[in-house]
C-alpha cells in the first residue's frame, strides 16, 4: 500500500516539475481585481475549477462558474479560466470559443498542446498529467483515467492562488474572513 501512495506521490512530481513557469507567470499576469474571472470546466477537472473558483473568491476576486445558475453573460473585459484535461471536452470547447468570440481573454489549462482548446485560448498553461485518453506508452501513470492530471491540477491552482495572494498582499487572515 504505501508502495503505492509513493508512487503516485511520485508521478505528482513529475509532471509538477514540467510545469512551465513563464506560463504560469502568464496566467498570474491576467488575473486581476479589475476583471472578472470565468471558470469551466466537466467532471473531475470541473470539480477542480470549482475550488478553483472559490479560492479566488476568498482572495477577492469576482469569479464566476459557467453553468451555474446565476453566472451572468461574458465580456471582452473579462478572463475565461477553461480547464480540460484532454482538450476535447466538447462544452468547455464550445464555451471556450463563444468566450473567444465576444473578446474574452481565454486561458486553457490542459495536459498537452495540441488540443482544440488551445486553438480559442490567448494563453495555455499545460499541466503535462496522464489523462483518460491516454493509452499504453503515453499513458505515463499506475493511476485510473485522468487521476494524474486532476491531483497536479488541484497543486497547480493552489500555488497560483498562493502566488496571487502574495502579488495582492492578501492575508490568510483576510482569506479567512471571506470564508462561509
Amino acid at each position: 500500500m504505501i508502495d503505492v501512495l509513493r508512487t503516485i506521490m511520485n508521478e505528482i512530481d513529475e509532471v509538477i516539475d514540467k510545469v512551465d513557469e513563464k506560463e504560469l507567470q502568464a496566467v498570474i499576469s491576467e488575473v486581476n481585481k479589475e476583471k472578472r474571472i470565468f471558470v469551466c470546466g466537466e467532471g473531475r477537472s470541473g470539480l477542480l475549477a470549482k475550488g478553483f473558483a472559490m479560492r479566488l473568491m476568498h482572495l477577492g476576486y469576482t469569479v464566476f462558474v459557467v453553468g451555474e445558475t446565476i453566472t451572468p453573460a461574458v465580456d471582452e473585459k473579462d478572463v475565461f479560466i477553461a480547464v480540460s484535461g484532454s482538450g476535447k471536452s466538447i462544452n468547455v470547447v464550445n464555451d471556450a470559443k463563444k468566450a473567444a468570440d465576444k473578446g474574452c481573454v481565454v486561458i486553457a489549462v490542459i495536459s498537452k498542446a495540441d488540443s482544440p482548446l488551445a486553438d480559442f485560448a490567448r494563453f495555455v498553461l499545460i499541466i503535462p498529467g496522464t489523462v483518460k485518453c491516454d493509452a499504453k506508452e503515453t499513458r505515463g501513470s499506475i493511476q485510473l483515467l485522468s487521476s494524474l492530471f486532476d491531483q497536479s491540477l488541484h497543486i497547480t491552482l493552489d500555488a497560483l492562488c498562493l502566488l496571487l495572494s502574495y502579488r495582492d498582499n492578501t492575508s490568510n487572515e483576510s482569506a479567512t474572513n471571506m470564508h462561509w
